[in-house]
Formats: C-alpha cells, structure tokens, sequence
C-alpha cells in the first residue's frame, strides 16, 4: 500500500511537470491535454478531430518529448503504401562475400508515440496496416513477426471539415480508438495569446520528464486501481442505454441512433476513469469520472440515425441526452 502512495504521488508530480513543460509550446487546451494524458495512462490509441492550424501536431510532438519517448510521425497521402509504414523486405548485399540476402528494414510505426497525421487521407488498404498494429502490437512481414515496441501509442489527426478526396474510417475500424478528442478553436484571450507567443523569437525547449520506467508503472496502478461495483454498473448501464434494440435505451433516443456502442465501450469507460482519478490524485474512480469519459469514450462509437442527421443532432447531444434520461 505504502509503494501505491508512493506511485501516486510520483504520477502527480509528473502530471505537474509535463503541464509545465507544454505551457512552453501549448496556450490553452487543458480539457485536451488532460484526455490525452488519461488516453496514455490507460494503454489507449486516440483520434483527434479538429480543423487545421489548431496545434494537434505540436501538442502531440511536444507531449511525446515530455514523455522521453521514440516519436515518429507519419503523413498520411492517397499514395501511401503499407510497407511505408509497417516497413519492407530490402535486398541487401555484402560487399566483402558477394552474399546476398533480404532483410526487413522496419518503417515509421516502430516507434513508442506514432502521429498518423490526416488518417482519412490513404485509402482503407493503407489504414489497415495500421490498424492491424495497434490491434495486434506486432508487424509480420514474410513470415516473420515483428513485435512493436512497449508502449506503443497511436494518435490519428483527422481533419472534420474537408472530406474531398477522403477515406473517412468505418465505425468498426474507429472502435480500436480509445478516445476520440475533438479540438476546438482556442477563446479569445487564449487566441491573443498565442499570436503574442508565436510571432516573436521564441527558444524554450521542452524537456524530458517522465521515464519508459515510471511510464509502466503509472499505466500498471492504472490496472491495479480498485473500482466500486457501483462505478462498474453505472457505465454499463450507460453503454447499454446507446443500444437501440435493448430495453434500457431510452424511447427518446432509439429514433436517433442506428447502432450503439459494445461492450469494448465499457471497458474504456472504466479505465478512462481511472486514469480521471489518477490525474487528480485520487484513489479510486466515482461517476463523475465516467461521466467525463463518456463524451471522448462513445462519440465515436455512435452510429446516428437518419433521423438524428436531419434534426443536426450530434453524437454529444445524444450521450447527453442519455445522461438526461437516466437521471431522471
């Protein structure tokens, strides 16, 4: 008990400093940041919606330099191929023998953090690939397999606004995301201030404050945490309730969705809420927590109905309308 303490504390400080660290390059987005940091904590992928010029990339690459982590990024064209992310077999020749041989030269997602910049920009073949990683944590090329590096942790940027010339990811393929994170324009004095800040010299560098060590031991108090049978139930019953063909959905929401989320939702909402609790030093996770994890858990597992898109009625209106009808 005393070492779990002792974890905790340690994870506070670091919570602290990598904030710090990111106020060097990042105005704003402490909803964001603390979603992404509760998406890490619990060993899930993530997908962040936003428009361009909202700082994803720089939140990402200077969120993984906080974390003293491999970070590749990858940018994601209609003419990119499988092998340019998993890697591919080169012919290579020793020139003091004449030997030849093929060996596998490793790609992009061999790394600890990979930012797969604009995903709905490569067709589904390429997607896969990467999909299949992070289901998977391995590459196999030529018979052989490959394992990817722990931890592994994948960030997708998809870009809401355009969608010429998109391969927008099917709802089953989203489910491998933990959490889905929309980003939004920042308010207008954290506006002034990033134009303040990025319009003259700036040379703050952002240092390295966590360890591949405290990393695992903050995601394994993460697993370890203890869970009121409560908390358990509540997030069930909220996932139930987003399926239209059980009876716990409410007769409101059954016209406004097509298909619910699954069981894997569960799962997530109970570790999202864990690592919620983490993030504010507290030993274990209340439905307020799960609560905050349902918007990042379950917008993208929604499927809404025809219904729902002619009365512009989003994934959030619908979860909060779930909220609504249970707690009544």
């Amino acid at each position: 008990m005393s070492d779990d303490i002792k974890v905790l504390d340690e994870l506070k400080e670091s919570v602290r400093k990598i904030r710090g660290e990111l106020k060097k390059k990042i105005i704003g987005q402490e909803n964001v940041i603390d979603d992404l940091l509760a998406c890490f904590l619990s060993g899930g992928h993530c997908l962040l919606i936003g428009v361009p010029g909202l700082a994803k990339t720089q939140l990402i690459h200077s969120l993984a330099k906080c974390l003293h982590l491999d970070f590749n990024r990858v940018q994601f064209t209609p003419d990119l191929m499988p092998s340019d992310i998993t890697g591919s077999e080169i012919l290579y020749e020793d020139r003091a023998t004449g030997h030849r041989e093929f060996r596998f030269v490793k790609g992009p997602v061999f790394s600890n953090i990979v930012l797969a910049d604009e995903i709905n920009r490569t067709p589904p073949k390429t997607q896969s690939a990467l999909l299949q990683a992070m289901q998977e944590q391995e590459v196999t090329s030529s018979g052989h397999t490959y394992k990817l590096p722990q931890p592994f942790w994948v960030l997708a940027t998809q870009n809401p606004i355009e969608q010429e010339g998109t391969y927008p990811l099917p709802e089953a393929q989203q489910d491998r995301f933990m959490f889905s994170i929309e980003i939004g324009y920042p308010s207008k004095d954290e506006e002034i201030e990033i134009v303040k800040a990025t319009t003259v010299s700036n040379d703050k560098q952002i240092e390295a404050v966590v360890t591949l060590e405290d990393v695992k031991r903050f995601r394994e108090i993460v697993w370890r945490m203890p869970v009121a049978d409560s908390v358990v139930t509540s997030a069930v019953a909220l996932v139930r309730a987003t399926r239209p063909d059980e009876n716990e959905c409410p007769h409101e929401i059954k016209n406004l969705i097509t298909w619910g989320a699954g069981p894997r939702a569960s799962q997530f909402l109970i570790l999202a809420a864990k690592a919620y609790a983490l993030l504010e030093n507290r030993p274990t996770p209340d439905f307020t927590d799960v609560k905050k994890a349902a918007f990042p858990v379950l917008r993208h597992r929604l499927v809404r109905s025809f219904h729902a898109e002619v009365d512009n009625v989003n994934a959030d209106d619908i979860i909060r309308r779930i909220f609504d009808s249970l707690h009544t």
